[in-house]
């Protein structure tokens, strides 16, 4: 049994088996109450072992972090805060734990549980923070399959930059001690592929070629990027969730987005409301006002040269002085969403100069149907945009930015055969989970962070 199970029961029972870890125990001179948890729910159950068992002198010496099996009866407790508990008949030690068990504490750092990220999921906090992971990555899945898109798996090795940025893995089978050379340069000829390969950043521009074909799909699985960049928000390997619609515009993009925010959080308010409390309790006490915000409220649509007037005339002193034609910064972002307009918001229409190839350009010639998702407490949740169908604007871009129009020839290919208008947008789920849980760290909420100079657990 389980024990999110036997914490739901409705009357007592006889015989159950329950296996799983001990958070704490305390001894009376008779008995032994161990608080065990199994990982299947925050709360724990309580077991009482007494002298009556065989094995009694053993279940003394039973420490924190134990793997423990245990027989007995489910009964009403006495306790208050505990509807049950279960009298024990038979005690396994099936895993001892020595005194330098690192998780003796109740409550430890996020930096030294990041030392420890292989047992940091047995801490409350981060047994929360995975289950919630867990049952938002389904959610995120059934809010697509329910509207008719379908789950496309895009290659992780791939080819092609989609951002242009150049922060990309290499990916080899050469002799790094013997790498071939042609006229002074690697020769990529003689590598696995024949040419040079990464892991990608995106799954973007092969899922268009799915969207173009069964009109409404998705991709969601790891993306990678070599940004050396040592901050709260970067990570080198995470996760992208990345819808195309085909037949369908910048507005259908920015109402794809928007719904999409206000399910999931939605369905974490409802489905993990047990684990999102301890968010809100410890973590960020003003974490449930943000989600009511998010849930309650039309985003705002905003262009972008509206955005950099609002913040050059804000009065405020920013690091980084709004200017169009530049980036909006995080702190721009977040006075937006946090300041101004106390509510989430899209913000369109950006420069074409620093937004990627891929992006359609509009008929003012200075920008393309970009869109950001922003909300409170994260800033930008979600870039997106309507996807140039164009063959000949297309290729001139491509052009125009110093790529090499023969690696892209079969994403120029769709706009020759049956183009159409089609949009889509990326979100990055580590960012999702930073926005529902109120953390500040994005190496908080994947499982093993990677980042420059750390590889291990």
């Amino acid at each position: 049994m389980r024990v999110k199970s036997l914490l739901r029961a409705t009357g007592p029972a006889q015989n159950l088996e329950l296996s799983g870890w001990v958070r704490t125990k305390r001894d009376a001179k008779d008995f032994s109450f161990i608080e065990l948890n199994d990982g299947s729910c925050l709360a724990n159950i309580q077991v009482i072992a007494d002298t009556g068992l065989e094995n009694y002198a053993v279940v003394r010496h039973i420490t924190t972090g134990a793997a423990i099996r245990v027989r007995g009866d489910l009964v009403e407790s006495p306790g208050k805060g505990q509807a049950w508990e279960i009298r024990a008949a038979s005690m396994e030690v099936v895993g001892a734990a020595p005194e330098d068990y690192p998780l003796q504490k109740k409550r430890h750092s996020d930096e030294f549980l990041r030392t420890i990220a292989h047992l940091r999921p047995r801490t409350n906090k981060y047994g929360a923070m995975f289950r919630i992971r867990s049952r938002l990555a389904q959610a995120v899945h059934g809010f697509f399959q329910a509207r008719g898109f379908n789950w496309i798996h895009t290659p992780i090795i791939t080819g092609a930059d989609c951002e242009g940025a150049g922060e990309l893995f290499r990916v080899t089978t050469l002799d790094l001690q013997q790498v071939p050379k042609h006229n002074g340069a690697v020769d990529f000829g003689e590598d696995f592929f024949g040419k040079e390969a990464n892991l990608t950043v995106s799954g973007q521009l092969e899922v268009e070629a799915y969207c173009l074909s069964l009109g409404r799909v998705y991709t969601f699985g790891p993306t990678f990027r070599a940004e050396n960049s040592n901050t709260s928000r970067h990570v080198a390997e995470f996760w992208m969730i990345e819808p195309e619609m085909a037949f369908a515009d910048l507005q259908d993009n920015m109402d794809l987005g928007e719904e999409m925010i206000r399910y999931l959080v939605n369905f974490v308010r409802e489905e993990c409301s047990t684990d999102l409390d301890l968010f809100c309790r410890f973590v960020d006490k003003s974490l449930p006002a943000t989600l009511d915000n998010i849930a309650d409220n039309d985003f705002i649509r905003l262009p972008y040269t509206e955005a950099v007037e609002i913040l050059q005339k804000s009065g405020q002193n920013f690091e980084f002085k709004p200017e169009w034609g530049k980036d909006l910064q995080s702190e721009h972002e977040r006075f937006l969403t946090e300041q101004h307009f106390k509510r989430p918001v899209i913000v369109f229409d950006y420069p074409k100069e620093i937004k990627a190839f891929y992006m359609r350009q509009n008929d003012d010639g200075r920008t393309v149907a970009a869109m950001d998702v922003l909300v409170p407490s994260i800033g930008e949740i979600i870039g997106g945009s309507q996807r140039e169908e164009r063959y000949d604007p297309l290729y001139r871009r491509i052009k125009e930015l110093g790529f090499n129009p023969e690696d892209y020839w079969w994403y120029l290919d769709m706009r020759k055969y049956g183009t159409a208008p089609h949009c889509g947008f990326g979100l990055g789920f580590e960012r999702l989970l930073m926005l529902l849980t109120g953390a500040s760290n994005i190496r908080d909420v994947i499982p093993f962070p990677r980042t420059p100079n750390h590889l291990e657990f």
